[in-house]
């Protein structure tokens, strides 16, 4: 049973959430609340699995509830609903620790999955948004590294990279070991620059589109 506690300072919302959620068989909320102070002290007291929240509410907003969480090591996971779907938002959420970023116009079976997905250690990202996750956390690969895709990506040989690049042909081998591990990818050929984005857009899955360091992971259907 998955334990959580809504967070919205729209009252009307916060009782939409709660009736539908409530039909999910396996999700029990156990608090509610209006302000992220009230907020903050559910948690405390209840130590849910996850916190539903809304970004902007009364002396603490989401993404502050989300740093007060990780700062006192408190073991419940945030899930952001939303309106703001700007990517500024999103890098201050995912800097902030937030697991889960849905936008309020999702399907309620959507937003379940999500949970679900958040509850179990994973990331949820609203697809339309996904494009923004490129740009919210910095890059893994040195230059170097980013330059030796490149010259992949152009159907040149370990020899021709390491000729070009002054290297040895063994150097060149453990830079792509090491770039493949980075990315989480299969082979050189899967962390090339243009596939982990078509991996993303197309599929959603896996840990491959991980280009950028904690990357969160992506479903097709709103879900991570």
């Amino acid at each position: 049973m998955i334990r959580l506690i809504l967070a919205e300072d729209q009252t009307m919302l916060l009782d939409a959430f709660e009736a539908l959620l409530q039909l999910e068989d396996d999700i029990k909320i156990v608090g509610r609340a209006t302000d992220g102070r009230e907020a903050l002290d559910l948690i405390r007291e209840h130590r849910p699995d996850v916190v539903l929240t809304d970004i902007e509410m009364p002396h603490v907003t989401g993404i502050e509830l989300a740093e007060k969480i990780l700062q006192e090591s408190l073991p419940s996971r945030v899930m952001i609903v939303t309106t703001f779907g700007r990517s500024g938002y999103l890098r201050r959420a995912l800097q902030a620790g937030v697991r889960g970023y849905m936008l309020k116009d999702a399907p309620i079976t959507q937003l379940a999955a999500a949970i679900r997905k958040v509850a179990a250690g994973g990331r949820a990202i609203a697809p339309d948004l996904a494009e923004a996750v490129w740009d919210a956390l910095p890059d893994p690969l040195s230059e170097r590294e980013r330059a030796m895709l490149r010259l992949a990506e152009a159907g040149r040989t370990n020899r021709e990279i390491a000729e070009e690049l002054s290297l040895s042909s063994g150097t060149v081998r453990n830079y792509f070991s090491e770039i493949v591990q980075k990315l989480d990818a299969r082979n050189r050929i899967e962390a090339g620059p243009d596939r982990p984005r078509k991996r993303l857009a197309l599929t959603g899955t896996g840990k491959t589109v991980r280009r950028k360091k904690s990357l969160p992971e992506v479903h097709p259907a709103m879900i991570g």
